[in-house]
């Protein structure tokens, strides 16, 4: 299996080693993507509507952005990882995940998306975990990836060397049985009743849409037609 693994910061933190042995359980070190925030993306979305009405490709920033999309779209899981800011994703998280409303089930989801699998990773010196992973799971279900699994917890230490054993072994196994999950799904991922609805609710409003974008994309696709992006043929 491929993954891709974005952080929501430069360094390697506790979310990063986390989400880093994850991956490693998932598949092996070669087939595992990595992109670091800001670095390897830092452009803040402009709300100028572009890539919902004209067309990703005429975002201003979509050649800078093209690199992580391609490797997005590569992968069969999908892994967001991002300490807690403030009770949130980092900025530059949001930012990233920002750029890709477009991609939203009530815009233009990629078919590819509703096979592959997430995960969302977050750490806190204290409080602030659940709404963290929120954030980057709205993103992923909104995507049309089917399962999605969370990661994370207080750690009660602002690095990996300070984080207790204990805390450390109780991660690990969470992390193992995630990855036993993953990998018995490779090729089959199951579609939830949420997801489905969703999407059904999407293809008839998309059926008069007020966007051409949307709506010829969808018709295109034959979604407005009955055709479900999780089946073959």
């Amino acid at each position: 299996m491929k993954v891709v693994l974005i952080s929501g910061t430069d360094h390697k933190g506790s979310t990063y080693h986390i989400a880093r042995m994850l991956a490693e359980k998932v598949t092996s070190p070669e087939d595992i993507a990595e992109v670091f925030l800001p670095r390897n993306f830092g452009e803040f979305c402009l709300g100028c509507t572009t890539c919902f009405v004209k067309g990703e490709d005429k975002c201003p920033h979509y050649e800078r952005l093209r690199p992580i999309t391609e490797k997005i779209d590569a992968a069969d899981v999908v892994i967001l990882a991002s300490p807690v800011y403030c009770y949130h994703v980092t900025g530059q998280m949001k930012a990233l995940l920002d750029h890709y409303g477009y991609r939203w089930m009530a815009h233009r989801p990629d078919e590819r998306m509703y096979r592959k699998q997430a995960v969302v990773v977050a750490t806190a010196a204290g409080a602030g975990v659940k709404s963290t992973l929120k954030d980057m799971a709205d993103s992923t279900f909104f995507w049309g990836i089917p399962q999605t699994y969370r990661l994370g917890r207080g750690i009660a230490a602002t690095d990996w060397d300070s984080v207790k054993p204990k805390i450390k072994d109780g991660l690990n196994a969470k992390a193992n049985k995630i990855a036993k999950t993953i990998r018995k799904r490779e090729g089959k991922v199951p579609v939830p009743l949420k997801t489905r609805a969703f999407f059904r609710i999407m293809a008839m409003i998309q059926k008069n849409g007020w966007n051409p974008a949307d709506k010829d994309y969808w018709i295109q696709n034959g979604w407005t037609s009955g055709k479900k992006p999780w089946k073959q043929g």
